[in-house]
């Protein structure tokens, strides 16, 4: 187990405790003098957030990845070019080969520039699921700048994008996953929260992510999430849809022998969708692992992973591999009703 994952372990253990976490809440401390003092000088006007010429949506978490954004991301640019909109997703690009100091167009709605390896696992996802303008930068301004100067976006979507404040934002919208929550509560490092809770009073949508087949758990928490801190709150269901191949199409029937394989930010609840499976073997990387042909060329049985995965286990041209097919199912009308 690799320390960036024995960490993740850590973050979600409501009773962590020993040497290492003692060691990362100490830093946690210095984190969130940090954080608070610039959501301070924010929250007071002493620094303001850019304008730029369009209606700009942030979509983005309180918590470290994982919690199921990039779909939201892809059904709300989905839902706004179905409206006529002509819509830029701005992403930073993390887990991309590409320079983020560049603004790199990896989609112009229509044709894909570079490679997942180049463009990283979300942007080039994005790009192949939807007729969004894809771009990715560190400097969100100027990448939006840009989009409205040379495609003429009329509405921009901020991917993880909640604890950027540079940028002016119309909505901000921010998910929680419905089991892991907050994890243990505790900032960076200690913690998966990127700011403490105090900056739920700037979230205009709150949506609760539900990846179980019951979800009658986070219809609860959406009621209860939405009265205890009133802001409008909505569930997002996913759940599995279907497992095909990455090179034919094929689909893989259920109650066949697999190799599970992923590298995402909660593995767990990926392999709990397959269980209609006889899952031999999990196989688990760090989050937007770069794939080499030495991680699968020994398995001889059907692969299953993600769809964030599979762009970039596409380029082994194996027949052995299959992505699971997620469907998301939020309503995208009433959450941007203003």
């Amino acid at each position: 187990m690799s320390i960036k994952t024995y960490i993740t372990k850590i973050h979600y253990d409501k009773n962590a405790k020993g040497f290492l976490f003692s060691i990362l809440k100490f830093a946690s401390f210095f984190y969130g003098i940090g954080s608070t003092l610039k959501n301070f000088l924010y929250d007071c006007g002493i620094l303001k957030p850019y304008k730029v010429n369009a209606y700009v949506i942030s979509v983005g978490n309180l918590t470290t990845g994982g919690v199921g954004k990039t779909p939201v991301v892809a059904e709300i640019a989905k839902y706004l070019i179905n409206k006529g909109e002509t819509v830029a997703i701005v992403s930073r690009g993390y887990g991309g080969k590409l320079s983020n100091k560049n603004i790199n167009v990896i989609s112009d709605g229509e044709k894909i520039y570079y490679s997942v390896d180049l463009s990283g696992d979300e942007p080039y996802w994005l790009a192949e699921n939807t007729k969004a303008i894809v771009i990715t930068s560190k400097n969100r301004i100027s990448a939006s700048e840009f989009a409205i100067k040379n495609y003429g976006v009329t509405k921009i979507i901020l991917d993880d994008g909640f604890q950027h404040r540079k940028l002016y934002r119309n909505l901000d919208i921010v998910l929680s996953d419905s089991d892991k929550g907050f994890g243990n509560d505790n900032l960076l490092p200690a913690g998966p929260l990127r700011e403490g809770v105090e900056a739920i009073k700037r979230i205009d949508r709150l949506i609760i992510v539900s990846k179980n087949l019951d979800h009658s758990k986070a219809e609860k928490l959406v009621k209860i999430m939405g009265k205890k801190f009133n802001i409008p709150s909505f569930l997002c269901r996913t759940e599995p849809d279907y497992v095909y191949n990455i090179m034919n199409g094929q689909i893989l029937s259920e109650g066949e022998k697999v190799t599970a394989l992923c590298a995402i930010g909660q593995p767990d609840q990926f392999y709990k969708f397959l269980e209609n499976f006889e899952v031999i073997d999990k196989i688990t990387f760090d989050d937007h692992h770069q794939y080499c042909e030495n991680d699968i060329e020994f398995i001889s049985t059907p692969i299953i992973t993600t769809e964030k995965d599979a762009v970039k286990l596409k380029k082994f041209n194996r027949k052995n591999i299959y992505a699971l097919k997620l469907k998301s199912v939020v309503d995208v009308e009433k959450l941007l009703e203003s």
